[in-house]
């Protein structure tokens, strides 16, 4: 006999409704049925009903083994290198960085009144999670949108060049920003080889401490271990250098000062 759409529907129809019955009439029928089921599943995936593990073959056992021993491993870091010569490798001079300066700055400021009218030509750099700022007594928290972008950037770079050195995370520390003719002034007062035609006068211009820095670490969860700030140092000359061959900014090493003096190009 030849099975037609239409009879195979009235069929499958018939079947559905007599299961339906049973359920309802012997419910303790469907319920072994379901039970069985289960535990026919639970006899193929290893797994078992009672609450207790069942018995892994012994080719998942060595998977698992495998796995482990690969996610405790310890990750391959990359060697920290620093520059054979600090002021080899940053020797930009005041006479070079202020040519940079006067391009790309903003017409120096009188005072901080001045710099706080400006703000259409300056940015707020006073916070970031990628640097800190010393408290400020001879300058501003304020740089040229330029300045201010590689700054955030070397801040960024720093992270991550220490995350792929497998060391413990620290915030650089910016000690010096934009200053006004009056900062300028009362500095030369206390040193007076300050330079009266500075290029922090346009907003150009940052100090990064090279001897200090700040940890990042959880305040309630368990100390970092320590690092030498020769350590931080080795692995940040690397960052500015690549930041200078990118023609990015020009970079002093300041001896006495303790910083690197950088002016964006």
């Amino acid at each position: 006999m030849k099975l037609t759409k239409n009879k195979f529907l009235i069929g499958y129809a018939a079947i559905v409704a007599v299961l339906v019955v049973v359920k309802c009439v012997y419910p303790s029928v469907s319920e072994g049925a379901t039970e069985a089921t289960t535990e026919s599943v639970a006899a193929a995936s290893g797994e078992s009903t009672s609450g207790e593990q069942a018995a892994e073959p012994s080719s998942v056992q060595a998977l698992l083994s495998v796995a482990s021993s690969s996610s405790s491993a310890k990750r391959k870091y990359h060697r920290i290198m620093s520059v054979p010569s600090y002021k080899e490798a940053f020797p930009d001079s005041q006479t070079l960085q202020i040519v940079a300066a006067e391009k790309w700055g903003v017409r120096p400021v009188k005072n901080r009144a001045d710099a706080e009218s400006r703000k259409r030509e300056l940015v707020f750099v006073g916070a970031s999670p990628y640097y800190h700022v010393d408290p400020l007594y001879s300058s501003i928290p304020y740089l040229v949108p330029r300045a201010a972008i590689l700054l955030q950037d070397i801040g960024e770079a720093f992270y991550d060049s220490l995350y792929v050195k497998g060391v413990p995370f620290h915030k650089l520390i910016v000690t010096s920003v934009l200053r006004s003719e009056e900062d300028v002034v009362k500095l030369r007062r206390r040193n007076g080889n300050a330079t009266e035609r500075s290029c922090h006068l346009f907003g150009t211009t940052f100090d990064i401490c090279y001897n200090r820095y700040l940890t990042v670490e959880d305040p309630e969860g368990p100390s970092r271990w320590s690092v030498r700030n020769d350590t931080l140092k080795w692995v940040l000359s690397e960052v500015l250098r690549d930041m200078r061959q990118q023609n990015r900014c020009y970079i002093k090493y300041e001896v006495k000062q303790g910083c690197f003096h950088l002016t964006v190009r």
